[in-house]
Parts: structure tokens; C-alpha cells; sequence
């Protein structure tokens, strides 16, 4: 059995101590942000209601009461009915859970590829890097609801599609920001040392180079959720979204739009929701932001 002397085992205590105490310190920076702490605080409500929406909502997101249409909020429907007769606040409930899944995978997705390409093109250089920063030019500089559109439009409606299509066009941005880190980093003592022992360049590249650059990829996919959002709705908006009758912010917005002026609820909570959660994650960008920050580090 090998035994590791106090002298083998005293730079890795002080290691993982220093980044325990790193993060205490980002996180005491994150909670003195109020706004940020808010944020986070209605983000986690809204997990909580999108996974438990069976049991919060009042009615099935599906039933319509005939007869009562377009009815205004009142004690028994707080949110009122749409057009058709259901209750708007079951269908928000619901349409939280699709928000939500559209968001987080999404961007996963953006955020694994984002971070692959642009390790790649940052480490490699020469042609690989040109190739691929033309490639991250392209599609950075192509209208992003233009290219959704023409996508969901051939591939068809659900939400499948929608999560595939933002997260596959949504990776470039993060790709530009990794990229830029790794060209610094790469030319760093301890990358080149790596590189003299023989260590392979994947290998340099998930251990040594990744772990320094997911700092900015985690406060760029934060305040990218909202957008993503926001995309999801106008998709949905347009009919290229979550196929109806599954409930989606988006898709009420666009069910209340030809009864705007009769009846203006069903359009309002809709778009207060998606107003409040794309704040809510904007807020906890900036609080990540600012907390991860190393020139805030005290």
C-alpha cells in the first residue's frame, strides 16, 4: 500500500483548501448582491413549480369550462380563462415547466458544444482555429430567430425540436469566449510544463485548460437562459414552438392576441411571467458576474 508522506499531502490540503475558501468568498460576494439574491430566490420558486405543477395547479391545463370564456380573474380562477374556456393559471403553471426545460437544455447543449469548439480552436490554432472562428463569424453575424425560424419550420414543431434548434444555434457565443481564454492560458508555466512531460493535448485541455475558463462560461449561460426563454416564446408565439394544446408562455401569449382588447388576461400573465423570470436570471448573471469576478477577490 503507498503511503504519501505529510509533505506529498500538505500542497494538496492547502490546494483544495485555498478553493474552499475561494468559493466562500464568491458566495458571500453573490449574497450581498440582493438583487441577485432575489433572483435566485424566484428562479428556485419557479423550479419548484415547474416540477410540481401536477399538484399546484388547480385545474387541468387541458379543461375548458364551457360556456365561460374569456372570464375575468376572480376568487375561484385568480388568472381568469383564456378564450376557450381554461384556466390561464393551470396553463402558466404548466407552461413554467416548458420554460424551464426549453432554457437549462438549451443552453446545456449550447454550453458543451460552445465549450468544445472553442477549446479546439483556442489550443490547436493554425487552421483548425481559422476554420472554426469562421465558422463561430458565421454564425454569430446570421439573424438567430431567422435561422430558428427556417429550422423548426422544416423540421416541424414540438418541443424536441425547439430544444435541439436553440441549443445547436445557440453555441457560438460561448465558443468566442472560451476560445479567447484558452489562447492566454495555453502559453501559461504550468500548461507548457504539461506539454514538456509529454501529457497528451485532450488531456492538457480537459485538466488544465477547461476548469480556468468555465468561470465566464457559467455567467454568460446564466444571463443567456433568459434569451433562450424569450426564444422559445416568439417560437412558440409564431406557431413553430410546443406543439398546442401543451401549454407554453409563447403559445398563450399567441392564443390572447386576437382577444387583446376584450380580453386583455390572457396575454398580460403570460408575458408577466417571462418578463420576471428573464429579470430573474439576468440578475443572477450579473450577481455570478460580479462574485466570480477576480478583481473583486478580497
Amino acid at each position: 500500500m503507498a503511503v504519501i508522506s505529510a509533505e506529498q499531502a500538505t500542497p494538496v490540503a492547502q490546494s483544495n483548501s485555498a478553493r474552499r475558501s475561494e468559493l466562500s468568498q464568491a458566495w458571500r460576494r453573490f449574497r450581498s448582491n440582493r438583487v441577485a439574491v432575489i433572483g435566485l430566490i424566484f428562479i428556485i420558486f419557479l423550479v419548484l413549480m415547474a416540477v410540481f405543477a401536477d399538484v399546484l395547479a388547480p385545474d387541468d391545463p387541458l379543461f375548458s369550462y364551457a360556456g365561460s370564456r374569456g372570464e375575468a380573474p376572480s376568487a375561484e380562477h385568480l388568472f381568469g380563462l383564456d378564450h376557450i374556456g381554461r384556466d390561464l393559471l393551470s396553463r402558466v403553471i404548466f407552461g413554467t415547466r416548458i420554460a424551464l426545460i426549453v432554457g437549462l437544455v438549451s443552453t446545456g447543449i449550447a454550453v458543451v458544444m460552445g465549450i468544445l469548439v472553442g477549446a479546439v480552436a483556442g489550443y490547436f490554432g493554425g487552421l483548425v482555429d481559422t476554420v472554426l472562428s469562421r465558422v463561430i463569424d458565421t454564425l454569430m453575424a446570421f439573424p438567430i430567430i431567422a435561422l430558428l425560424v427556417v429550422l423548426a419550420a422544416v423540421l416541424g414543431p414540438s418541443l424536441t425540436t425547439t430544444v435541439l434548434v436553440i441549443g445547436i444555434t445557440g453555441w457560438a457565443r460561448f465558443a468566442r469566449v472560451v476560445r479567447a481564454d484558452v489562447l492566454s492560458i495555453k502559453v501559461e508555466d504550468y500548461v507548457m510544463a504539461a506539454k514538456a512531460t509529454g501529457v497528451s493535448s485532450w488531456r492538457i485541455i480537459i485538466r488544465h485548460v477547461l476548469p480556468n475558463v468555465l468561470g465566464p462560461v457559467i455567467v454568460l449561460a446564466s444571463l443567456g437562459i433568459g434569451s433562450i426563454i424569450i426564444l422559445e416564446a416568439a417560437l412558440s408565439f409564431l406557431g413553430l414552438g410546443v406543439r398546442p394544446p401543451t401549454p407554453s408562455w409563447g403559445g398563450i401569449l399567441a392564443d390572447g392576441r386576437p382577444h387583446l382588447m376584450r380580453y386583455p388576461h390572457i396575454s398580460f400573465f403570460p408575458g408577466l411571467m417571462i418578463t420576471l423570470t428573464v429579470l430573474a436570471f439576468n440578475f443572477v448573471g450579473d450577481g455570478l458576474r460580479d462574485a466570480l469576478d477576480p478583481r473583486q477577490k478580497t
